[in-house]
């Protein structure tokens, strides 16, 4: 893994009101990782990701990304840098094809139209429908797919706009029990080739154990630990604010 630094955050600070939601938080995340953010409710994680997205204008610090200052910039001039996000619940047009929808999320990286991106890129869709296993539904709307499903084509639309740093809103939610671990194989699975460094929130501490190198902690708006699985969800803060496992 190199150990060039994609992103790094240093001394933010976010208050809504007497809510402090980030306070001092530093993080640096080196290209290639697979890093989840861990958290009860309102610890500040979601925060901290839309301050990276610039989807919220952090009160103080400075974020680069790629070596260039971006906070302050705007959501789409950070998403055409290269950081991409899923939500928790699958953004998708729910009348298209899953096919359409992905050959929607090529034209919006060309700004060409869907149209045209039928004639010209539709290779390109069918690799990443491959890549994540989705040939039995390329035909299917949107409404119409399973809810496992939905997530995997969310994600796939993401890393249809090449990023250089996806970031998953729990990916894993909504998922049933017995899916969620085939869900996760097939996107690390599908991302392997890209090299792609990956941050996710996740609540699921199964899932940051098997997928995760790396696990940052955040509770009230700071970060309490940071590092590999192992070591950051044995540390005692961890265990008593955020998953609440025995010693």
């Amino acid at each position: 893994m190199s150990e060039a630094k994609l992103l790094d955050a240093r001394g933010l600070q976010k208050k809504f009101g007497a809510v402090v939601a980030a306070e001092d938080v530093n993080i640096s995340i080196a290209s290639g990782e697979r890093v989840s953010l861990i958290g009860t409710n309102g610890a500040g994680k979601t925060t901290f990701v839309n301050m990276v997205t610039g989807y919220l204008k952090p009160d103080a610090g400075s974020i680069h990304f790629d070596g260039r200052p971006i906070d302050g910039m705007s959501p789409m001039s950070i998403t055409r840098m290269g950081v991409n996000r899923s939500f928790q619940m699958p953004q998708l047009f729910l009348q298209l094809t899953l096919e359409e929808n992905l050959l929607a999320a090529v034209a919006s990286r060309f700004a060409t139209s869907l149209a045209d991106t039928q004639l010209n890129d539709s290779g390109e869709a069918s690799e990443i429908i491959r890549r994540f296993g989705l040939q039995a539904h390329r035909g299917m709307r949107a409404a119409s797919l399973p809810g496992g499903v939905r997530k995997l084509l969310d994600i796939a639309m993401v890393v249809a706009l090449k990023p250089k740093l996806l970031m998953l809103d729990e990916p894993t939610s909504g998922v049933a029990a017995s899916e969620k671990y085939g869900l996760m194989d097939v996107v690390i699975a599908a991302l392997k080739d890209d090299q792609s460094t990956v941050m996710f929130i996740e609540h699921d501490m199964d899932i940051v154990r098997r997928y995760s190198d790396r696990v940052i902690a955040f509770a009230a708006g700071r970060v309490i630990a940071d590092g590999p699985p192992e070591i950051a969800l044995r540390d005692p803060l961890v265990r008593q604010l955020v998953t609440g496992e025995p010693d």
